[in-house]
C-alpha cells in the first residue's frame, strides 16, 4: 500500500515540490486490468523550469503497483518508459514480467513531462477531450507547432535535463526502508543516465533494458536509423534469404503488392524485426511472395497489428510526438543539416528501411541548444546491469557495448547479451530477462549470455 507519510517527508525534503500542494495517492480509476489491481495514482506539481521554482509549474502523474502478495517487501523499483514520448502505460503490457523479476517491489512508473497524463507540450491539441484525444489529429498539427514556436520559453522546458530534475524531485521521496532501483528502457535509459548526472539519487541498483548510444555518436544517432535497421534485418536472415529477398524487390506490378501495409516491403520488413517471431518469418513470407503466394504475408499482418495493440498504446496513451519530435531533433540527430535527398540518397541500397530519418527532415519543429550535460556520463554510478539484445533494431548492440565501456569508468558494469534479441526485452525475451534481473537482484551472478527459449 502507498502511504502519506512517504509524500509527507518528500515535501519536506524538497524545497521545490514544497510549492506545489501534497499529492493524495488514490485508488487509480483504470485498474480493471489484473496487473494493475491495487495500483494507486496521484500528481505531483513541480516548476516548468526548475531553476524558476516560483515560476509555471507542470503536474506529473505517477502510478504505484504494490508488490505482488507471497513476497517480503523488499523495497521499489521506479521504472523508466521509452520513447522518449511513450508515456508509462508502454509498460503496463508487461507488468507481470516486471513483478517476477522484481519480487517483493513495488513498481513506481512516472508519466515523464509531456506525456500520458501528465502536462503536455501543446495543452488544447493533446487533451483527452480534443478530436483524437491525446493524439493529434490532421487539422491540430498545425495549430500544435504553432504553439510549440510561439511559446519558445515553454517548449523548450521540455528537454532531457528538466524532466531528469523532474525525476530526481520525484525519487527524493523514494521509500528507503528497502532498496531503491532505477530501470529505464530505450529513451528511458538515456533518462536516468542524465538524471544521475544532474541529481544526487539514493539509488541502489540501475538496469538499462535497450542502452540507447553515446549521445556524441556520428554513427548510431536517428538521422542513420535505416542503417542500424538494414543491419539487423540482413543479420536476421541468411545469405539465400537475402538473395531471393533482393530478386523479389525488383519485382513490378504484382498483386501482393496492394497488400503490403503503407506498399512498401522494405518498411514493413523493417517493422517486423522488432518482433522476434514475426522477423523470424520474414524468410517464409519472401519464398511466398516469390512464389505469388500472398497468404502467409496477409496473416503476419493480421498478427502484428494484433501485437502493435497489445503494446498499451492506444486510445489516450498514444506517444506524445511533438515531444518525440521536439527531443530528437534536439538532442539525438547529429545531422541538423539532413535532407531529404541525403535520406533518400543513403535508404537507396538498404533492404530494410525506418521512417526516422525522414520525420526528422519533415518534422518542422522549433529546437532548444544542448545544455551543458550533453555528451556527459554520470561521475558515479551504482552497480549497473546492461540487457541489450544483438537483433535490437531501436538500440544498436555495438553501440551499447560502445557505451557501456564508457560507463564502466564510473562505476561496476555488467553487460548481458541477449542472442537475437530485439527492443523491450521484457516484451521479447521475458525468459531471459527475469533471470538475468532476478540474479543481479539478488547479488548473484549475471549470466553473460542467454537465449530465449523458441516459443510454441
Amino acid at each position: 500500500m502507498y502511504r502519506k507519510a512517504l509524500w509527507t517527508l518528500l515535501l519536506a525534503a524538497s524545497p521545490l515540490i514544497s510549492h506545489a500542494s501534497a499529492p493524495e495517492a488514490q485508488a487509480c480509476e483504470d485498474d480493471a486490468a489484473p496487473a494493475l489491481r491495487g495500483s494507486q495514482c496521484f500528481t505531483v506539481n513541480v516548476p516548468l523550469r526548475h531553476a524558476e521554482p516560483s515560476g509555471e509549474k507542470l503536474s506529473l502523474f505517477v502510478r504505484r503497483i504494490p508488490a505482488t502478495s507471497g513476497h517480503a517487501k523488499r523495497g521499489e523499483v521506479w521504472l523508466l518508459s521509452g520513447g522518449p514520448g511513450e508515456s508509462g502505460a508502454s509498460l503496463y503490457p508487461t507488468i507481470q514480467i516486471y513483478q517476477r523479476a522484481f519480487p517483493g517491489f513495488d513498481l513506481v512508473i512516472p508519466d515523464h513531462r509531456g506525456t500520458g497524463r501528465s502536462s503536455r507540450i501543446c495543452p488544447v491539441q493533446e487533451s483527452p477531450d480534443s478530436p483524437d484525444g491525446t493524439g493529434l489529429a490532421g487539422a491540430e498539427w498545425g495549430p500544435c507547432i504553432g504553439e510549440m514556436y510561439a511559446n519558445l520559453q515553454r517548449t523548450s522546458a521540455f528537454s532531457i535535463t528538466e524532466a531528469a530534475q523532474d525525476l530526481g524531485e520525484l525519487m527524493s521521496g523514494a521509500d528507503r526502508n528497502g532498496d531503491v532501483l532505477l530501470y529505464g528502457v530505450s529513451y528511458g535509459t538515456q533518462l536516468a543516465l542524465r538524471a544521475l548526472q544532474v541529481n544526487t539519487l539514493q539509488v541502489d541498483g540501475l538496469i538499462l533494458d535497450g542502452l540507447v548510444p553515446l549521445e556524441t555518436t556520428e554513427t548510431w544517432d536517428l538521422s542513420r536509423r535505416t542503417a542500424l535497421v538494414d543491419q539487423v534485418g540482413r543479420q536476421s536472415m541468411d545469405e539465400q534469404g537475402l538473395e531471393r529477398y533482393r530478386k523479389l524487390l525488383t519485382v513490378k506490378d504484382a498483386a501482393w503488392q496492394n497488400v503490403v501495409p503503407g506498399g512498401d516491403l522494405r518498411r514493413y520488413f523493417g517493422a517486423l524485426l522488432s518482433f522476434p517471431i514475426l522477423r523470424d518469418r520474414i524468410p517464409r513470407i519472401v519464398q511466398d511472395l516469390s512464389d505469388g503466394d500472398a497468404r502467409s504475408l496477409v496473416a503476419s499482418t493480421e498478427d502484428w497489428n494484433l501485437a502493435l495493440g497489445k503494446l498499451g498504446q492506444s486510445g489516450n496513451d498514444q506517444p506524445a510526438l511533438p515531444l518525440v519530435m521536439l527531443i530528437a531533433a534536439s538532442e539525438n540527430n547529429a545531422r541538423p543539416e539532413l535532407t531529404l535527398s541525403m535520406v533518400e540518397e543513403e535508404a537507396k541500397g538498404a533492404l530494410f528501411v525506418s521512417p526516422i530519418p525522414g520525420l526528422l527532415v519533415s518534422g518542422g519543429v522549433p529546437r532548444y541548444p544542448r545544455d551543458a550535460w550533453f555528451g556527459k556520463s554520470p561521475e558515479a554510478l551504482p552497480r549497473t546491469l546492461i540487457l541489450q539484445g544483438t537483433l535490437d533494431p531501436n538500440t544498436s548492440y555495438d553501440g551499447a557495448v560502445e557505451h557501456a565501456a564508457t560507463l564502466g569508468k564510473s562505476g561496476a558494469v555488467t553487460f548481458h547479451t541477449v542472442e537475437r534479441g530485439a527492443h523491450l526485452l521484457p516484451l521479447v525475451a521475458p525468459h531471459c530477462f527475469v533471470a538475468a534481473v532476478g540474479a543481479f537482484v539478488d547479488g548473484g551472478v549475471v549470466a553473460e549470455r542467454c537465449a530465449e527459449p523458441p516459443t510454441l
